[in-house]
Protein backbone atom coordinates (compact mmCIF):
# COMPACT_ATOMS: atom_id res chain seq x y z
CA UNK A 1 0.00 0.00 0.00
CA UNK A 2 2.80 2.40 0.91
CA UNK A 3 4.44 1.89 -2.46
CA UNK A 4 1.17 2.62 -4.23
CA UNK A 5 0.77 5.85 -2.25
CA UNK A 6 4.35 6.91 -2.93
CA UNK A 7 3.85 6.17 -6.59
CA UNK A 8 0.67 8.24 -6.62
CA UNK A 9 2.45 11.38 -5.42
CA UNK A 10 5.63 10.79 -7.42
CA UNK A 11 3.45 10.22 -10.47
CA UNK A 12 1.62 13.51 -9.86
CA UNK A 13 4.91 15.38 -9.58
CA UNK A 14 6.26 13.72 -12.72
CA UNK A 15 3.51 15.37 -14.79
CA UNK A 16 5.05 18.79 -14.11
CA UNK A 17 8.38 20.38 -14.84
CA UNK A 18 9.75 20.90 -11.34
CA UNK A 19 13.36 21.32 -12.40
CA UNK A 20 13.13 25.07 -12.73
CA UNK A 21 16.10 27.30 -11.97
CA UNK A 22 16.04 30.22 -9.58
CA UNK A 23 17.85 32.35 -12.17
CA UNK A 24 15.11 31.78 -14.79
CA UNK A 25 12.44 32.71 -12.25
CA UNK A 26 14.29 35.88 -11.19
CA UNK A 27 14.67 36.94 -14.83
CA UNK A 28 10.97 36.32 -15.59
CA UNK A 29 9.87 38.29 -12.51
CA UNK A 30 12.23 41.16 -13.27
CA UNK A 31 10.74 41.40 -16.77
CA UNK A 32 7.15 41.40 -15.49
CA UNK A 33 7.92 44.08 -12.90
CA UNK A 34 9.72 46.31 -15.41
CA UNK A 35 7.21 45.95 -18.24
CA UNK A 36 3.80 45.36 -16.63
CA UNK A 37 3.67 46.81 -13.10
CA UNK A 38 3.44 50.52 -14.14
CA UNK A 39 0.14 49.98 -15.99
CA UNK A 40 -1.39 48.42 -12.84
CA UNK A 41 -0.27 51.18 -10.46
CA UNK A 42 -3.72 52.79 -10.53
CA UNK A 43 -6.49 53.83 -8.13
CA UNK A 44 -8.79 51.23 -9.66
CA UNK A 45 -6.36 48.39 -8.97
CA UNK A 46 -5.74 49.63 -5.40
CA UNK A 47 -9.50 49.71 -4.77
CA UNK A 48 -9.71 46.12 -5.99
CA UNK A 49 -6.79 45.15 -3.73
CA UNK A 50 -8.61 46.61 -0.70
CA UNK A 51 -11.29 43.97 -1.35
CA UNK A 52 -8.70 41.18 -1.51
CA UNK A 53 -7.19 41.88 1.91
CA UNK A 54 -7.42 39.21 4.60
CA UNK A 55 -7.33 41.50 7.63
CA UNK A 56 -5.19 39.56 10.06
CA UNK A 57 -4.47 39.66 13.77
CA UNK A 58 -2.24 36.84 15.01
CA UNK A 59 -0.61 38.37 18.07
CA UNK A 60 0.32 36.86 21.41
CA UNK A 61 -1.55 39.77 22.98
CA UNK A 62 -4.84 39.14 21.12
CA UNK A 63 -7.81 38.91 23.49
CA UNK A 64 -11.55 38.51 23.16
CA UNK A 65 -11.90 42.29 23.62
CA UNK A 66 -9.23 43.20 21.06
CA UNK A 67 -10.59 40.77 18.46
CA UNK A 68 -14.11 42.06 19.00
CA UNK A 69 -12.88 45.65 18.47
CA UNK A 70 -10.92 44.49 15.40
CA UNK A 71 -14.09 42.97 13.94
CA UNK A 72 -16.14 46.06 14.77
CA UNK A 73 -13.75 48.10 12.61
CA UNK A 74 -14.79 45.94 9.64
CA UNK A 75 -18.44 46.59 10.50
CA UNK A 76 -17.74 50.35 10.76
CA UNK A 77 -15.79 50.40 7.49
CA UNK A 78 -18.78 49.13 5.58
CA UNK A 79 -20.82 52.08 6.91
CA UNK A 80 -18.14 54.78 6.56
CA UNK A 81 -16.86 53.78 3.10
CA UNK A 82 -19.91 52.41 1.27
CA UNK A 83 -18.29 53.02 -2.13
CA UNK A 84 -15.19 50.96 -1.38
CA UNK A 85 -15.02 47.15 -1.27
CA UNK A 86 -14.87 45.73 2.24
CA UNK A 87 -12.05 43.35 3.13
CA UNK A 88 -12.40 39.76 1.96
CA UNK A 89 -11.65 38.07 5.25
CA UNK A 90 -10.89 38.44 8.94
CA UNK A 91 -8.12 36.01 9.95
CA UNK A 92 -7.61 35.02 13.60
CA UNK A 93 -6.55 32.16 15.85
CA UNK A 94 -9.17 29.39 16.30
CA UNK A 95 -9.94 30.41 19.87
CA UNK A 96 -11.41 33.65 18.47
CA UNK A 97 -13.58 32.16 15.70
CA UNK A 98 -16.69 32.41 17.84
CA UNK A 99 -15.93 36.02 18.82
CA UNK A 100 -15.63 37.07 15.18
CA UNK A 101 -18.70 35.06 14.14
CA UNK A 102 -20.81 36.72 16.85
CA UNK A 103 -19.50 40.25 16.15
CA UNK A 104 -19.25 40.39 12.35
CA UNK A 105 -22.25 42.05 10.67
CA UNK A 106 -20.99 42.47 7.10
CA UNK A 107 -22.19 39.99 4.50
CA UNK A 108 -19.51 38.49 2.29
CA UNK A 109 -16.60 38.73 4.74
CA UNK A 110 -15.12 35.30 5.42
CA UNK A 111 -13.86 34.16 8.83
CA UNK A 112 -10.49 32.44 8.45
CA UNK A 113 -8.65 30.63 11.21
CA UNK A 114 -5.04 29.52 11.18
CA UNK A 115 -5.04 25.95 12.39
CA UNK A 116 -2.99 22.77 12.68
CA UNK A 117 -0.44 24.15 15.16
CA UNK A 118 0.25 27.40 13.31
CA UNK A 119 2.92 28.63 12.54
CA UNK A 120 5.25 25.61 12.95
CA UNK A 121 2.85 22.78 12.10
CA UNK A 122 4.84 20.74 14.62
CA UNK A 123 2.11 18.75 16.35
CA UNK A 124 0.53 15.33 16.24
CA UNK A 125 -2.06 14.98 13.48
CA UNK A 126 -4.73 14.24 16.11
CA UNK A 127 -4.11 17.68 17.64
CA UNK A 128 -4.28 19.35 14.22
CA UNK A 129 -7.55 17.56 13.41
CA UNK A 130 -9.12 18.56 16.75
CA UNK A 131 -8.08 22.20 16.41
CA UNK A 132 -9.40 22.41 12.86
CA UNK A 133 -12.71 20.74 13.74
CA UNK A 134 -13.24 23.11 16.68
CA UNK A 135 -12.48 26.17 14.52
CA UNK A 136 -15.08 25.08 11.95
CA UNK A 137 -17.61 24.34 14.70
CA UNK A 138 -17.10 27.82 16.17
CA UNK A 139 -17.78 29.60 12.88
CA UNK A 140 -14.64 29.56 10.74
CA UNK A 141 -15.61 29.60 7.07
CA UNK A 142 -12.00 29.10 5.90
CA UNK A 143 -9.02 27.29 7.42
CA UNK A 144 -5.34 28.12 6.88
CA UNK A 145 -2.94 25.28 7.69
CA UNK A 146 0.84 25.05 7.36
CA UNK A 147 2.33 22.24 5.31
CA UNK A 148 4.68 20.04 7.36
CA UNK A 149 7.82 21.70 6.02
CA UNK A 150 10.27 19.46 7.86
CA UNK A 151 8.67 16.33 6.42
CA UNK A 152 8.66 17.88 2.95
CA UNK A 153 12.35 18.78 3.12
CA UNK A 154 13.07 15.21 4.27
CA UNK A 155 11.39 13.95 1.08
CA UNK A 156 8.46 12.40 2.95
CA UNK A 157 5.89 13.56 0.41
CA UNK A 158 3.39 10.84 1.24
CA UNK A 159 2.99 11.90 4.86
CA UNK A 160 2.87 15.59 3.89
CA UNK A 161 0.10 15.01 1.34
CA UNK A 162 -1.87 12.56 3.48
CA UNK A 163 -1.92 15.06 6.35
CA UNK A 164 -3.23 17.81 4.06
CA UNK A 165 -5.90 15.43 2.73
CA UNK A 166 -6.96 14.47 6.27
CA UNK A 167 -7.33 18.11 7.32
CA UNK A 168 -9.27 18.93 4.15
CA UNK A 169 -11.66 16.10 5.05
CA UNK A 170 -12.22 17.80 8.42
CA UNK A 171 -12.92 21.13 6.67
CA UNK A 172 -15.49 19.53 4.37
CA UNK A 173 -16.99 22.26 2.20
CA UNK A 174 -15.11 25.03 4.03
CA UNK A 175 -12.17 26.32 1.99
CA UNK A 176 -8.71 25.27 3.11
CA UNK A 177 -5.51 27.19 2.39
CA UNK A 178 -2.16 25.44 2.60
CA UNK A 179 0.75 27.64 3.66
CA UNK A 180 4.02 26.48 2.09
CA UNK A 181 6.37 28.73 4.13
CA UNK A 182 8.32 29.44 0.96
CA UNK A 183 11.18 31.14 2.81
CA UNK A 184 12.08 27.75 4.31
CA UNK A 185 11.78 25.92 0.98
CA UNK A 186 14.60 28.06 -0.48
CA UNK A 187 14.45 26.96 -4.13
CA UNK A 188 11.98 27.45 -6.97
CA UNK A 189 12.01 23.67 -7.54
CA UNK A 190 10.93 23.00 -3.94
CA UNK A 191 8.22 25.67 -4.10
CA UNK A 192 6.84 24.13 -7.31
CA UNK A 193 6.80 20.61 -5.82
CA UNK A 194 5.17 21.79 -2.58
CA UNK A 195 2.51 23.68 -4.57
CA UNK A 196 1.63 20.64 -6.66
CA UNK A 197 1.55 18.23 -3.72
CA UNK A 198 -0.70 20.60 -1.76
CA UNK A 199 -3.15 21.00 -4.65
CA UNK A 200 -3.32 17.26 -5.34
CA UNK A 201 -3.93 16.63 -1.64
CA UNK A 202 -6.95 18.95 -1.52
CA UNK A 203 -5.85 22.57 -1.02
CA UNK A 204 -8.42 25.11 -2.19
CA UNK A 205 -5.77 27.84 -2.01
CA UNK A 206 -2.01 27.85 -1.71
CA UNK A 207 -0.44 30.56 0.42
CA UNK A 208 3.17 31.73 0.55
CA UNK A 209 3.95 32.24 4.20
CA UNK A 210 2.88 32.45 7.83
CA UNK A 211 4.32 35.95 8.13
CA UNK A 212 6.28 34.73 11.14
CA UNK A 213 9.51 33.93 9.27
CA UNK A 214 11.67 35.79 6.75
CA UNK A 215 11.75 35.93 3.81
CA UNK A 216 7.97 35.80 3.49
CA UNK A 217 6.02 36.53 0.29
CA UNK A 218 8.55 37.28 -2.44
CA UNK A 219 7.59 38.02 -6.07
CA UNK A 220 9.69 35.00 -7.12
CA UNK A 221 7.78 32.61 -4.84
CA UNK A 222 4.49 34.08 -6.07
CA UNK A 223 5.52 33.58 -9.69
CA UNK A 224 6.40 29.90 -9.15
CA UNK A 225 3.18 29.23 -7.22
CA UNK A 226 1.05 30.92 -9.88
CA UNK A 227 2.78 28.88 -12.60
CA UNK A 228 1.97 25.71 -10.63
CA UNK A 229 -1.68 26.79 -10.23
CA UNK A 230 -1.90 27.48 -13.96
CA UNK A 231 -0.45 24.10 -14.95
CA UNK A 232 -2.64 22.29 -12.42
CA UNK A 233 -5.72 24.05 -13.82
CA UNK A 234 -4.74 23.14 -17.39
CA UNK A 235 -4.35 19.46 -16.42
CA UNK A 236 -7.33 19.05 -14.07
CA UNK A 237 -9.76 21.90 -14.76
CA UNK A 238 -9.72 22.68 -11.01
CA UNK A 239 -9.22 26.35 -10.13
CA UNK A 240 -7.07 26.94 -7.05
CA UNK A 241 -6.78 30.29 -5.26
CA UNK A 242 -3.57 32.13 -4.43
CA UNK A 243 -2.68 34.05 -1.27
CA UNK A 244 0.57 35.88 -0.71
CA UNK A 245 1.05 36.74 2.97
CA UNK A 246 3.79 38.25 5.07
CA UNK A 247 6.17 40.94 3.91
CA UNK A 248 3.51 42.88 2.00
CA UNK A 249 4.48 46.24 3.45
CA UNK A 250 3.60 48.79 0.77
CA UNK A 251 0.87 49.32 -1.84
CA UNK A 252 3.55 48.68 -4.49
CA UNK A 253 4.19 45.21 -2.99
CA UNK A 254 0.48 44.51 -3.48
CA UNK A 255 0.48 45.88 -7.04
CA UNK A 256 3.44 43.62 -7.89
CA UNK A 257 1.54 40.56 -6.60
CA UNK A 258 -1.56 41.62 -8.56
CA UNK A 259 0.54 41.98 -11.71
CA UNK A 260 2.10 38.52 -11.32
CA UNK A 261 -1.36 36.97 -10.89
CA UNK A 262 -2.68 38.89 -13.90
CA UNK A 263 0.26 37.97 -16.16
CA UNK A 264 0.57 34.30 -15.16
CA UNK A 265 -3.01 33.29 -14.34
CA UNK A 266 -5.08 35.89 -16.14
CA UNK A 267 -8.32 37.77 -15.48
CA UNK A 268 -10.15 34.70 -14.18
CA UNK A 269 -8.11 34.93 -10.97
CA UNK A 270 -8.57 38.67 -10.48
CA UNK A 271 -11.48 38.45 -8.05
CA UNK A 272 -11.40 38.54 -4.27
CA UNK A 273 -12.50 34.92 -4.28
CA UNK A 274 -9.36 33.60 -6.01
CA UNK A 275 -6.78 36.22 -5.07
CA UNK A 276 -6.25 37.17 -1.43
CA UNK A 277 -3.52 38.98 0.47
CA UNK A 278 -2.76 38.26 4.12
CA UNK A 279 -1.83 41.50 5.87
CA UNK A 280 -2.80 44.04 8.49
CA UNK A 281 -0.76 47.20 7.89
CA UNK A 282 -1.38 47.18 4.14
CA UNK A 283 -5.12 47.81 4.52
CA UNK A 284 -4.49 51.26 6.01
CA UNK A 285 -1.86 52.12 3.40
CA UNK A 286 -4.13 51.13 0.52
CA UNK A 287 -7.03 53.06 2.07
CA UNK A 288 -4.78 56.14 2.41
CA UNK A 289 -3.78 55.96 -1.26
CA UNK A 290 -7.34 55.38 -2.49
CA UNK A 291 -8.84 58.24 -0.42
CA UNK A 292 -5.86 60.59 -0.70
CA UNK A 293 -5.92 61.09 3.09
CA UNK A 294 -3.42 59.54 5.51
CA UNK A 295 -5.73 57.10 7.33
CA UNK A 296 -5.22 54.59 10.12
CA UNK A 297 -8.69 53.08 10.11
CA UNK A 298 -7.94 49.44 10.99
Amino acid sequence: MKTMEENKYEKALSLYNCEISDEEVKAAVKKIIAEKVPENDTQEVKKFLMGSVELTTLKTTDSEESVMAFTERVNDFDEQYPDLPHVATICVYPCFAKTVAETLEVDGVEIACVSGSFPSSQALIEVKVAETALAVKDGATEIDIVMSVGKFLSGNYEEVADEIAELKAVCGEKKMKVILETGCLKTAANIKKASILSMYAGADYIKTSTGKLEPAATPEAAYVMCQAIKEYYEKTGIQIGFKPAGGLNTPMDAVIMYTIVKEVLGEKWLTNKWFRMGTSRLANLLLSEVTGVDTKFF
